[in-house]
């Protein structure tokens, strides 16, 4: 008989138990039916349940990922956090996705009351009709009024908003799809086109909100309607986030022979371009170069990642040095800073990264935030960034105060993220008593008491 006290001892929990009559992801992620258990595991646990169904040892696992086991029993146990790039080469080592370590985003008894859940089985439905839409009591609205709806969609997509979002969605898509389907010459192309950037704000809202099948479904809608748009740099932004769903699944060998073919794509591209165009396809072009320094740094190759994110600066500086809407990339000097920092977090150099921080204030001892006009769900990542970071440095408050900073600029972007789920985790446990007010942070982003 083994002896007690060591992780992989340890007596089985009810889940576990479970795990050979329920399939592994049923456990390990949250959906509308998962059952309450589900809700309660921290990072830790989850660690340990793939692992034991697995069947790898702690010294197995330690073994693939270069860590020791007495390490990996730290992990799952709550006493060490994982960097980023480490729970990366867990998820690879384990053959999960990293969102079934670190959780999916939380769905509460608050969320169902406000809407963003409640929008979901009409996109799936809208989505599965693509091409054969539900008929029109009424004929669709003019194409220029439904061009004003996308653009109000994605001004609250970029600042996630998904709340008064979700609502617009379904109906909107409908008629858009009548009129690209009946529709011939520039007003077929115009409708697809923003047919496009609808299916987008889908993908956004369903990625954002843990519902990764209909996010996979929606960037399948936003490549048929890209194809048919007549519009290039439509159909490269489509491969741009279909490369970006590879990234989260961990395919990065074929998310880099997407992102450098779309390269090559532009470069073609580049003398038929008009000037303004020309400005447009150098943000799409900074947006892939961003894409491929976060491949590097989770490839755990910092060097090629700075080279990237050097590229993407010239790119910006070509492009005017200022932040650019165009294609909903938000790309430009802003951008490339908080690309910079995520990708020292990702390789562990943290200590750099909240250097990087001090470095690019304006003021002496000042800490450098996003302007005012960043979208806010690009806000809101960085200040989730610098949490993480700040944690690592063991720095509780200035985690928490940016956690908090990320609430403030897109709330409903920070409640679902896994990422905050895990530092709030973590500042939970290093406290035997917590302040209210992080327990009512921790509440509302629906994690229980440790």
């Amino acid at each position: 008989m083994k002896k007690s006290g060591t992780v992989d001892e340890a007596a089985p929990t009810c889940c576990e138990l479970e795990l050979p009559f329920r399939n592994l992801s049923r456990v390990l992620h949250h959906d509308a039916t998962s059952p309450p258990l589900s809700h309660r595991l921290t990072p830790g646990d989850r660690l340990r349940i793939a692992r034991r169904a697995r069947r790898l040892s702690a010294a197995q696992l330690a073994q693939k990922v270069a860590i020791s086991p007495s390490y990996v029993q730290k992990l799952e146990s709550g006493k060490r956090k994982p960097s980023p790039a480490l729970v990366l080469a867990l998820a690879k080592a384990l053959h999960l996705g990293p969102e079934a370590l670190t959780g999916k985003p939380y769905y509460g008894e608050p969320e169902s009351d406000d809407g963003v859940h409640a929008v979901i089985p009409e996109l799936r439905r809208v989505l599965l009709c693509y091409d054969t839409p539900d008929g029109l009591d009424i004929a669709p609205r003019p194409l220029p009024v439904l061009a004003s709806e996308v653009d109000q969609v994605t001004a609250l997509r970029r600042d996630a908003r998904y709340v008064p979002m979700g609502p617009l969605l379904a109906a909107v898509i409908t008629e858009l799809t009548h009129i690209a389907l009946d529709a011939d010459g520039k007003n077929r192309h115009e409708a697809f086109r923003h047919l496009a950037r609808a299916y987008r704000a889908v993908n956004s809202l369903a990625h954002k909100t843990g519902h990764h099948d209909l996010s996979h479904t929606a960037l399948e809608r936003v490549r048929w309607a890209a194809d048919l748009s007549g519009d290039p740099l439509m159909r490269i932004t489509a491969g741009y986030l279909v490369a970006g769903a590879m990234l989260r699944h961990n395919a990065y060998a074929p998310a880099r022979r997407q992102l450098t073919s779309l390269r090559a794509e532009l470069e073609r591209l580049r003398p038929d371009h008009s000037p303004k165009s020309a400005v447009d396809a150098l943000a799409v072009d900074g947006a892939v170069l961003l894409k491929l320094a976060v491949l590097e740094a989770r490839e755990n190759s910092p060097e090629r990642a700075h080279a990237r994110l050097r590229e993407a600066d010239e790119v910006a500086r070509a492009a005017g040095g200022h932040d650019s809407p165009a294609y909903e990339m938000s790309f430009g000097p802003t951008n490339v800073r908080i690309h910079e920092l995520h990708t020292l977090i990702v390789t562990g150099d943290t200590e750099r990264a909240l250097a990087r921080l001090a470095e690019w204030s304006p003021a002496p001892g000042g800490e450098w935030t996003p302007p005012a006009a960043t979208a806010g769900e690009r806000s809101s990542h960085h200040c989730i960034d610098v949490a993480s970071a700040k944690l690592a440095a063991g720095d509780r408050s200035g985690a928490f105060s940016a956690l908090k900073r990320a609430r403030k600029v897109a709330p409903n972007h920070t409640r679902f993220h896994p990422s905050v789920r895990e530092t709030t985790a973590a500042l939970l446990r290093m406290d035997a008593n917590p302040p209210n007010e992080l327990a009512s942070f921790a509440s509302w982003a629906g994690i229980g008491a440790f």
